[in-house]
């Protein structure tokens, strides 16, 4: 266990979103992330994605997009993989809903 500490609390939540590849050739994949932070967010992806591999998420509402790095890479069970995506230039609205109040709990950022 390393020394690493995650500086915000991930929250477990399904958001619909597409992940673009600059460098691969292919359509933007439609798919979902397992939990988020106003960080990063992990993934479910239908390939494996390199360690450090530049992509562009945006939420399928198209609030939010931004550009950002793949820190990991897991084999899910079954098919597919897990990648952790850390946001390095956010917009938009990266909203979080609380279940048990109808408060919205901002995890990430208002454009200005």
């Amino acid at each position: 266990m390393g020394m690493f500490r995650r500086a915000e609390k991930r929250i477990p939540l399904e958001i619909p979103v597409f992940l673009e590849s600059p460098r691969a050739r292919m359509d933007a994949e439609i798919t979902f992330t397992e939990d988020v932070s106003s960080r990063g967010a992990r993934v479910v992806s239908a390939r494996p994605w390199k360690k450090g591999e530049p992509l562009t998420l945006v939420s399928r509402t198209g609030e939010f997009r931004s550009t950002a790095r793949v820190a990991y890479c897991q084999p899910l069970y079954g098919e597919g993989y897990a990648i952790g995506v850390e946001f390095l230039e956010p917009s938009g609205r990266w909203v979080v809903e609380s279940r048990n109040s109808s408060a919205q709990r901002r995890s990430g950022w208002e454009e200005r």
